[in-house]
């Protein structure tokens, strides 16, 4: 079985890109409440983390 770790990085990366994008321009956007808009701002801040962890692991892969 070959091992497609650079692609499952990149294809990770990608995903949680998109979430990111998702909670910053729609669900912080619609949030009515200030516990909703702590809660999602938790999780665009956790995205970004996970976004700069795989773009280092994305560089020593390549």
């Amino acid at each position: 079985m070959e091992h497609n770790n650079l692609y499952n990085l990149m294809n990770q990366m990608t995903q949680e890109s998109k979430s990111l994008w998702r909670i910053k321009n729609n669900y912080l956007v619609e949030a009515d409440t200030d516990e909703l808009k702590a809660f999602w701002t938790v999780q665009a801040q956790q995205k970004e983390q996970a976004i700069v962890q795989l773009k280092e692991l994305i560089k020593k892969a390549m």
